[in-house]
């Protein structure tokens, strides 16, 4: 559907958490009054529902994606398969049943719990702000085709993550972010895939009192993720108050307890 400029700007605005959903309202709106652009009155009647009915709108939670699924030429994975489970498995949760018992008033957008999915680490969807953030990785090792040190691998990351000795590339696990970069632009193949998966951030959030997402060590596989949040979401409908988010659990119980007595409970 084609948008009229001002309309366009008008949805610049809005709240990136909730931008997606107020553009695809408005453009509902146009469709049911049978306009095929769309205009600023069609956002304005969009932004007073949304103010005045805002409860009726919160679904309990949130899964954001970056362009990765666009073709985007940055991507380190291919996480659509993984994104599809995770909206099941927080549909199955019944997130705002338990956020209207623990909240006691009305619902906000700020109230759900947040996934976010980024393909590299450029984070475009910025998850490091996400209750759950994951950020997909592909991490590089040299393999048997000889090297023919062009240097293309050096001058492609970003991070400085790769030199080159004698025998070929040295990767730095320290500084290596896992964008895949230097093995796509690697022309003999000595670079190959070492281990492709998710970093898993937890606990992100704005707010008066922001907090980046705490990373949990390793590559995660795709179940391991969705694992990973079936955990957290476990401990965090135990211990919210109130509705507060996931990093104000993490920051009162910590990490390692965090996770330490679900696993207790998981194999008691």
């Amino acid at each position: 559907m084609q948008w009229h400029a001002e309309a366009a700007e008008a949805v610049k605005r809005v709240p990136f958490f909730v931008r997606k959903r107020v553009k695809t309202r408005v453009e509902e709106e146009a469709a049911r009054r049978g306009d095929h652009l769309v205009t600023l009155e069609h956002v304005e009647t969009c932004r007073k529902r949304f103010l005045n009915r805002m409860e009726e709108e919160v679904k309990g939670y949130q899964v954001e994606t970056c362009f990765g699924p666009g073709g985007c030429p940055n991507r380190a994975v291919i996480s659509e398969g993984l994104t599809k489970e995770i909206e099941r498995m927080l549909a199955r949760r019944d997130l705002k049943s338990f956020l209207e018992e623990k909240v006691g008033g009305p619902l906000k957008f700020h109230h759900e719990f947040r996934v976010s999915i980024s393909d590299c680490p450029n984070g475009c969807s910025r998850p490091q702000i996400a209750d759950v953030g994951i950020i997909g990785a592909l991490t590089p090792k040299t393999g048997e085709s000889p090297c023919s040190r062009c240097g293309a691998c050096v001058e492609v990351c970003r991070e400085s993550a790769v030199s080159l000795c004698e025998e070929g590339p040295v990767i730095s696990a320290q500084q290596c972010l896992g964008c895949g970069a230097c093995i796509r632009a690697c022309p003999t193949g000595t670079l190959v895939e070492a281990s492709s998966g998710y970093r898993v951030l937890l606990g992100g959030k704005l707010g008066r009192h922001p907090r980046l997402g705490q990373e949990i060590p390793g590559i995660q596989s795709p179940d391991q993720v969705v694992g990973i949040i079936e955990r957290c979401l476990d401990r965090y409908q135990e211990h919210s108050r109130g509705g507060e988010r996931l990093g104000v659990v993490l920051e009162r119980l910590g990490m390692g307890v965090f996770f330490e007595e679900n696993e207790k409970k998981r194999n008691s």
